[in-house]
């Protein structure tokens, strides 16, 4: 589907999950900052669900830039899954600039890793684990859904053997690519000021980014998630906000613009991948009416 881009008038409120809640009011998980890694943020928080044999599971990657955030901020409300019999998991990771890429994304690559590791003695389905997140959790989210998978059958470490493959995300106001000479194009100057752009490569300035360009150029090319889509990736739910407007107005608008989802949702369905967006006014889903829908189809088909 060829989208042309329009300016809209509608507003969306929150650049957060509509049903976003903290962690007080979840229910008690089963197992709370169990370590996957040696960092004290490679921990993670599990939610059983009940039934009988192994569990879809559905795992949240929190947002903040890869900069800040928290496992137990703003994350959707696991109830609704467990209800359906699908076991839900919450990640934190190492944050930029004292930790840039890869850490952030390799931390939540070796979380699923890890969770696989768990399978039976969580009572996991290893088939069928997907992710959701915003933002940054969202673009992480992405790239381990669009990438290689990273298992290394002669690793040393048990965990680095497991697959880091998923079947689904649903993921709202994600960045598809992370490159600033990309997104300048796409989206204007403003979205360079948003300081994960720089911090993500562990520079402390976009200028210093820029002048260092040739230097981050890889990383900015292998974590952007748009450089990985092909007919063979698990499917993809994209939520973004209205804000069509270019270009971006500041920092904010431009790091959370629908455009990435335009942009992505293009180059998904010039290579047969399947990939739904919402953007309230502009595009929906003749499938989907909405992420949490796409995601009980995902982890319940058998």
């Amino acid at each position: 589907m060829k989208f042309q881009i329009l300016i809209l008038i509608f507003a969306f409120a929150t650049t957060q999950p509509i049903s976003a809640i903290d962690a007080a009011e979840q229910p008690r998980p089963t197992f709370s900052n169990v370590a996957y890694g040696p960092h004290p943020r490679n921990v993670i928080d599990l939610w059983r669900a009940p039934g009988e044999g192994p569990r879809p599971l559905l795992v949240y990657i929190h947002g903040g830039g890869w900069i800040t955030g928290d496992k137990g901020l703003k994350m959707p409300q696991f109830q609704p899954f467990l209800d359906r019999g699908i076991s839900c998991a919450a990640i934190n990771y190492r944050l930029a600039p004292d930790h840039p890429l890869p850490a952030p994304v390799h931390d939540a690559a070796r979380a699923i890793q890890f969770i696989r590791s768990k399978a039976t003695e969580w009572q996991i389905d290893p088939r069928r684990i997907a992710l959701t997140g915003p933002s940054a959790g969202a673009c992480t989210s992405m790239w381990l859904l669009l990438h290689d998978d990273l298992a290394d059958p002669r690793a040393a470490d048990p965990i680095l053997r497991q697959s880091s493959r998923v079947c689904a995300a649903a993921v709202m106001v994600g960045q598809t690519s992370i490159d600033p000479k990309t997104i300048e194009g796409w989206l204007g100057p403003n979205v360079l000021k948003h300081p994960m752009i720089c911090k993500a490569v562990g520079e402390s300035t976009i200028e210093d980014a820029l002048r260092n360009y040739a230097e981050h150029r890889k990383l900015y090319v292998e974590f952007s998630p748009i450089n990985h889509v092909d007919a063979h990736d698990p499917p993809l739910f994209m939520t973004c906000s209205a804000e069509m407007d270019l270009p971006s107005r500041d920092a904010g608008h431009g790091i959370h613009h629908p455009l990435y989802g335009v942009k992505l949702k293009e180059k998904s369905d010039k290579a047969g991948h399947e990939c739904h967006l919402l953007v309230p006014g502009f595009s929906k889903s003749a499938r989907y009416a909405d992420a949490n829908d796409f995601l009980m189809d995902k982890l319940l088909s058998k």
